[in-house]
């Protein structure tokens, strides 16, 4: 195995971050190539880090990340990977689009990472082919880009072009790419690194909780909750709930009691407005149209039970996230104005 790494020149790859992006979306790509390095004895993978402007990338958790310069061409390599967070709309234009389009052709593998799917779809570089993304906005994806088939896999490879829903099936598409280019034995090595003892398929089911040793630990609850991710339109009670899982109402019951020391009506609800949250601040879909798709019959029950859970209603909670998010973009401007003169965005 140690011969066969050796043989082969470093995998050259460029990753290119977008503001807004997630930390552990970045750490997911490059912490496995580092681990890789470290665990052959030698430069396996070799990377270079891009914005679209050339310029360091906030990241949603207020950390600034340096780049190694500006992702435009000439561009080439084994593997080409774009970041993708929240609002593409203010930090990508036709020109990024077209860089995209242009650079794509000079690499072997070209990865969408959470919002870095929307880019491809965008591009036409998925058209006729299968992809993925976060499971938040599968639906969403698919009915923007009809020329795709989408899928709630953790990643999706369809020729060179792979989409990832997340920044554990990031880790999880890394580790793939380690067992395809450099051999199961080192990919197995880099996630022991991490601790990483469940390596999943491209092919597993993005869940919406991540069960972690409940799954082996107490079977008949991880399938209770299993269940309950995919009734949130249409939710059952917990006597239908029960009655589906061939068990007893009480013994339901005494699975939440002891597990997650709360009802199955009382979590089957959080879980529902968890959803509801995720959707309320970080998309533009109607809240109307996310009461329904959480299992709320009217726009006045969703309200209520939304207030209760956050202490304000649906349409604060979306103005106080876009005026958040407002004031993070001319925080991040105004630093940049005051390192150079202002130039038209080179992302226009």
């Amino acid at each position: 195995m140690r011969e066969r790494i050796e043989k082969q020149s470093p995998i050259e790859v460029v990753v290119v971050v977008l503001p807004e992006s997630s930390i552990m979306s970045l750490a997911s790509v490059l912490d496995p190539m580092r681990a890789a390095n470290r665990v052959a004895g030698r430069q396996v993978f070799c990377w270079r880090l891009l914005s679209g402007d050339g310029e360091p990338v906030m990241l949603t958790c207020g950390v600034p990340i340096n780049v190694d310069g500006r992702f435009a061409p000439p561009l080439g390599g084994d593997l080409l990977l774009v970041i993708g967070g929240f609002n593409l709309h203010r930090h990508v234009g036709k020109r990024f689009l077209a860089t995209l389009q242009e650079c794509a052709r000079h690499f072997d593998i070209v990865a969408g990472i959470e919002s870095g799917c929307w880019l491809l779809g965008r591009s036409g570089l998925l058209n006729g082919r299968k992809a993925t993304a976060h499971w938040e906005e599968l639906e969403d994806f698919s009915q923007t880009f009809p020329a795709l088939t989408v899928i709630g896999d953790r990643f999706v490879t369809d020729g060179k072009y792979w989409t990832s829903g997340g920044a554990s099936p990031t880790f999880d598409m890394m580790l793939h790419l380690i067992t395809e280019r450099l051999g199961p034995a080192l990919a197995l090595d880099v996630a022991s690194i991490f601790v990483y003892d469940q390596m999943h398929s491209a092919t597993d089911v993005q869940p919406f909780v991540s069960l972690g040793r409940i799954e082996a630990r107490d079977p008949e609850l991880a399938g209770a909750i299993r269940l309950m991710e995919r009734t949130l339109e249409r939710p059952m009670t917990v006597a239908a709930l029960a009655r589906r899982l061939s068990i007893s109402r009480r013994k339901l019951e005494l699975l939440f009691a002891k597990g997650l020391s709360i009802s199955p009506a009382a979590y089957y609800l959080r879980l529902r407005l968890q959803v509801a949250h995720r959707l309320v601040r970080d998309s533009g879909i109607p809240i109307r149209d996310i009461a329904l798709r959480c299992g709320f019959d009217s726009l006045s029950a969703f309200s209520r039970a939304y207030s209760r859970e956050y202490q304000t209603s649906p349409l604060k909670m979306r103005s106080a996230n876009r005026e958040e998010t407002a004031l993070r973009a001319e925080a991040v401007a105004g630093r940049k104005a005051r390192k150079k003169p202002l130039r038209v965005s080179d992302t226009g």
